[in-house]
């Protein structure tokens, strides 16, 4: 394999893996309330079905008939309870009400003092995410040095793909910030 192939090769893992840390930065966003109901708030919630952990989407429909209610459809009535303890267990803050059909939830209008609780968590999240980033860059950066090492590309194949690097770290981070910018925008509109 030639010297480009090589770089080219780490480099498409980076964006890659860089692009996955982007991607899990947004469901991770997705899933701090902003005062309205969405089915991305629980339907990653872990359930005891039976003695095993099941995403809550598996168990149930999740819709949202308003603004700020959910609506959850157990697909077996016998799953209701172990519902309802994960969604009690949870952070959302919210009490389920079970009329023996659907459950329902009712989220609350977010206070001030909670709205800056959540930017708090939302920038720790993004934080994550700019330092997964981060560590994509500094495993390729090592792979690469370990390919001029073993003279597989040259000093300058090895400079020109660092500043390559460089420059896709700081359009991830980019993404990463911008998303931020966003989920900020949405927690703190009233």
């Amino acid at each position: 394999m030639n010297d480009e192939s090589l770089i080219d090769l780490a480099m498409q893992d980076t964006r890659e893996k860089m692009s996955r840390a982007v991607e899990h930065a947004k469901t991770e966003f997705g899933a701090v309330r902003t005062g309205r109901a969405a089915p991305v708030l629980v339907e990653k919630l872990r359930v005891d079905y039976f003695g095993t952990e099941v995403p809550l989407q598996q168990l149930a429909g999740i819709t949202v008939p308003e603004a700020r209610v959910l609506v959850v459809h157990p697909y077996d009535k016998g799953s209701m309870k172990a519902i309802e303890k994960a969604i009690q267990l949870s952070d959302l803050g919210v009490n389920p009400s079970n009329d023996g059909a659907v459950i329902r939830l009712v989220f609350p209008q977010l206070t001030e003092e909670r709205r800056k609780d959540l930017v708090k968590v939302v920038r720790q999240r993004a934080e994550d995410a700019r330092v997964a980033v981060r560590a994509v860059r500094r495993a390729t950066r090592q792979d690469l040095e370990a390919l001029e090492r073993d003279s597989e590309i040259s000093s300058d194949d090895l400079d020109w793909a660092e500043k390559d690097l460089e420059k896709l770290t700081h359009e991830f981070i980019a993404d990463v910030d911008r998303l931020l910018s966003h989920k900020e925008q949405e927690l703190l509109d009233v």
